[in-house]
């Protein structure tokens, strides 16, 4: 299928952004084919092919050139890492010195996940996006150096001895906290995940991107630290008849989304910190707005003001962006809630599965609307289900990861996974989506995309993305 085919129904602003998503696809999965070709063990199965290779067979002589250490030299570390000598036997050479690199520590050098950033043609590459390898992950956290990003006009940069939250409108004392003031109040920590609203925007009318990183990586879960806005509303007092709240960022596109004030009363978060540090510059250093289960463009990076009113502001974000248009061709405002959805993250799209046998059919499982209650996994596109472990930890709004054993026979499959979360909503069909939403009109939908994704798997291991 060419690029044209698959653009083909979408505005021009879209089809660039998609262009670009594609783009990005294919510089990362060249980079990935060049790392693999240093090394002899190549053949198997991504992202680790000597590992599994060496279990289904052992004794073979590509293993025992593995065991062997007949592999390539490094000649790059990956970002985040220091590139060191490999000794022939780590218990016969002194290892390296304590804090060598500075003293905040780096990752291995054979690790080499990354961020797929987007580049949007014909766009600022300040105005962009960068995507989480979720086929990469363990557990449910996402690393912050891994964080999905987008961004409206380029990362912030900003003294938090000179930044300040001004909380005024309807309020009784209207009040600037400074970081400090601000790190004073009680606080608390959270596991939840972000999802921009924009997440699968391709995968509506065709199957467009090869991997999980492509087709979901606008999605992560990181610990966030920081302070209710409950604390701060009983400090400043709410004015009778207060309903909304206008958030504000200070990074160059000024971002601001019109926030329900009832959601941010019931469990929004000032945030400093994330995953155990201060928020990453890309995340919103020094503080930002964390709005648990709601789409990512209102968890405004950079927060410098609050402003308390009777009615939403109608701002750019919620009326030119961020609205759903209906298979009737009406528009849909303020659908907030990212709801339940999942994927298999292995077996992914661009994996090579190396033989029939057995695999631990894994992945993640999240919902807007709290914590996720079942998974299920469907080898044969949905035709038979059956029911998934999850892993601990189950909480409320944060990705949580489900298991599934399956013994491959060799033959084409194909892989789906379907959650339900505790309000009983279930993950649908993209043809169920696609009948309420519809693809009418130049623009069609491009929002809150949560069908269930398939992998197809070919009789020789290869897996593909494909609509079902």
């Amino acid at each position: 299928m060419s690029e044209g085919d698959i653009l083909e129904g979408y505005d021009e602003k879209t089809r660039a952004q998609i262009a670009g998503m594609i783009e990005a696809e294919q510089r990362a999965i060249a980079a990935r084919k060049a790392a693999e070709a240093e090394c002899s063990c190549k053949d198997g199965m991504f992202p680790n092919p000597g590992r599994r290779r060496v279990l289904v067979a052992a004794g073979s002589a590509l293993a025992a050139a593995f065991a062997s250490g007949a592999v390539r030299a490094q000649t790059k570390a990956p970002p985040g890492a220091v590139l060191r000598d490999v000794p022939d036997d780590s218990t016969r050479e002194p290892g390296t010195p304590i804090a060598e690199d500075g003293g905040y520590g780096s990752r291995s050098q054979f690790e080499t996940a990354v961020r797929q950033r987007v580049t949007i043609p014909a766009t600022s590459p300040l105005s962009s996006w960068s995507m989480s390898p979720l086929d990469q992950g363990v557990g449910v956290v996402t690393p912050s150096g891994l964080h999905f990003e987008r961004h409206h006009n380029g990362i912030a940069t900003i003294d938090p001895a000179k930044h300040s939250v001004f909380v005024h409108g309807m309020v009784e004392r209207p009040k600037k906290y400074s970081m400090a003031d601000i790190k004073r109040f009680p606080s608390v920590s959270r596991l939840h995940f972000i999802e921009c609203a924009g997440n699968g925007l391709t995968e509506w009318r065709k199957p467009t991107m090869k991997t999980v990183q492509g087709t979901h990586g606008l999605l992560s879960t990181s610990e966030w630290t920081g302070v209710q806005f409950s604390t701060i509303a009983r400090e400043v007092g709410l004015q009778s008849g207060a309903s909304w709240v206008l958030a504000e960022g200070a990074d160059a596109a000024v971002m601001t989304r019109s926030i329900p004030l009832e959601k941010l009363l019931k469990d929004g978060i000032i945030a400093y910190g994330q995953n155990g540090e201060a928020l990453r510059p890309e995340q919103g250093y020094p503080v930002r707005l964390i709005i648990p289960g709601w789409q990512g463009n209102m968890h405004i990076k950079w927060l410098r003001r609050l402003e308390i009113s009777d009615k939403p502001y109608m701002t750019r974000e919620e009326t030119s962006k961020y609205t759903d248009l209906m298979g009737d061709g009406r528009a849909r405002q303020f659908t907030f809630v990212m709801d339940a959805k999942s994927v298999i993250t292995f077996p992914s799209g661009d994996m090579k599965l190396p033989g029939p046998g057995f695999y631990e059919v894994t992945g993640l499982a999240w919902s807007g609307n709290g914590r996720i209650a079942r998974v299920d996994v469907s080898s044969d596109g949905g035709k038979t289900w059956n029911l998934a472990s999850l892993q601990d930890p189950i909480q409320p709004i944060c990705g949580t990861r489900f298991r599934f054993p399956w013994l491959w026979d060799g033959k084409p499959a194909i892989l789906q996974s379907r959650c339900v979360d505790e309000t009983g909503y279930v993950q649908p069909t993209l043809k169920q989506l696609v009948d309420i939403r519809g693809l009418q009109g130049p623009f069609g939908s491009i929002y809150h995309m949560n069908a269930i994704q398939s992998w197809a798997v070919a009789a020789d291991g290869g897996v593909s993305n494909v609509h079902v």
